[in-house]
């Protein structure tokens, strides 16, 4: 090796290289590897081996590996570089989300269909857009790669990664890297790169309140009996001051890094209807990114058409808080229960059941490899530098890597922007963006081989 590629150069392999990787990234896409779906698990071992295929080709070692027999598939592999050269692990994922209503979607989710200058499709960005990004990086830099790369596409991060701790610890030897590239996250803005330093955690419970042992007439019983469904609007009534903000005694909040986000950004950017206000109190990033968040994501209930005059015996919600950087699920949850046992209104029987946790995540964003990482992005953005970026959402497996590799540096980026919609309908990838996230990779590992 004659000493690092130049960006120019990068860039002229690049542009050679980018109609191969996004018809790469339209085959996978194509693949309709839903997890969560029973009948599509085929199609989850039809992307672990496409995505197997793509690395092999560009000269990783790699191997389709499961925590035991019949659990979901995952690629690892390696692709050696110089002698002493520092590791890197790449991750990302290879299953998606279920695409929902088809109806919703403006093309066919699993037909990659380009609309002004967005790719559209189910998993184009979430994460199918993140396996290519590594492909495309180490096809950019071919046999002048400066670090070894070590790699790790899992197959269950759309269904909580239940095996995840197994692979890990069964493979722990495998992936153990100085430096590890999660691909999973995205930028501030177009033209604008980030840095993702910080995640909250979730909480998701069930909560059914019961106030009768059965269904009575509404008629009759009506002004004496309380039914279930008014207990149990308000005891989620009691969830949030007047305000909006969470009334969860106990919880942990926090601050937030200081990044402006106009008004007109937020509501362009959140689809909130015309007129709807704001909840919470503090600065919009502190509520989106480091206070805790509650809402009523599902609710069993009788339908209205149809509905007949009878109380409602038990009534059932589940209830989802994401928890800010620095809590712990295990305290959030305590405060949560405590809270439901002590607001159920009438002496009416509760069950919390709960469904998953996954802890918060704030990253140390000091040392070389974020230097280079930083460096590396202000160049693909021709000079614009990342923003350290904090998400509302929660990648919870973040927290099994920074338990089994205490010493590697962890870096969040990804392909998504703003309107990327991922797990909704009309998912896309800009396009224009996607080739700086490529380059922006290649010259990270180059940066960080050097």
């Amino acid at each position: 090796m004659t000493g690092p590629v130049s960006t120019t150069d990068l860039r002229a392999r690049l542009a050679e290289l980018l109609p191969g990787v996004r018809s790469d990234l339209e085959a996978l896409v194509r693949i309709q590897s839903v997890s969560a779906d029973p009948d599509r698990l085929d199609q989850v071992e039809v992307s672990a081996r496409a995505t197997a295929d793509l690395f092999a080709a560009e000269g990783v070692d790699v191997q389709i590996v499961r925590a035991f027999d019949g659990a979901p598939p995952a690629v690892i592999g390696e692709k050696k570089g110089p002698a002493g050269a520092p590791t890197v692990l790449l991750y990302a994922h290879h299953d998606v989300q279920p695409e929902n209503d088809h109806a919703e979607w403006d093309s066919a989710p699993y037909e990659p269909t380009e609309r002004n200058g967005r790719l559209y499709g189910r998993g184009v960005a979430d994460d199918k857009g993140g396996i290519m990004t590594h492909v495309a990086a180490l096809r950019m830099l071919g046999d002048e790669l400066p670090v070894t790369v070590r790699l790790f596409i899992e197959g269950e991060e759309e269904v909580a990664s239940a095996t995840l701790p197994q692979l890990l610890e069964k493979y722990v030897d495998e992936l153990r890297s100085d430096v590890i590239v999660i691909a999973d996250s995205g930028n501030w803005d177009i033209g604008v790169p980030a840095l993702t330093t910080s995640l909250r955690g979730l909480v998701r419970v069930n909560v059914e309140v019961r106030t009768l042992t059965h269904a009575v007439h509404q008629g009759m019983w009506g002004g004496l009996v309380p039914d279930a469904l008014i207990t149990l609007s308000r005891l989620i009534a009691s969830l949030h001051d007047d305000a909006g903000q969470v009334a969860v005694a106990g919880l942990h909040s926090g601050p937030a890094a200081d990044v402006d986000y106009p008004e007109e950004r937020l509501r362009a950017e959140s689809g909130v209807a015309e007129g709807v206000q704001w909840v919470g109190s503090g600065p919009a990033v502190e509520r989106l990114w480091t206070q805790p968040a509650l809402s009523v994501i599902g609710l069993d209930a009788p339908k209205v058409d149809g509905s007949s005059n009878t109380l409602i015996p038990s009534a059932r919600a589940r209830l989802a808080l994401r928890t800010a950087p620095g809590e712990t699920s295990e305290n959030a949850l305590a405060c949560l229960k405590a809270h439901l046992e002590k607001h159920v209104p009438w002496g009416a029987q509760l069950t919390v059941d709960v469904v998953d946790t996954g802890e918060p995540i704030a990253l140390d964003v000091n040392g070389p490899a974020y230097d280079a990482a930083r460096s590396a992005f202000a160049e693909a953005w021709d000079g614009t530098a990342p923003v350290d970026m904090g998400v509302g959402g929660s990648i919870p497996f973040i927290a099994e890597f920074l338990e089994t590799f205490p010493q590697a540096a962890v870096l969040v980026t990804g392909v998504e922007d703003p309107d990327t919609r991922a797990h909704g309908p009309n998912e896309g990838l800009h396009l224009a963006e996607f080739e700086k996230v490529l380059l922006a990779e290649a010259l990270l590992l180059r940066n960080l081989g050097a």
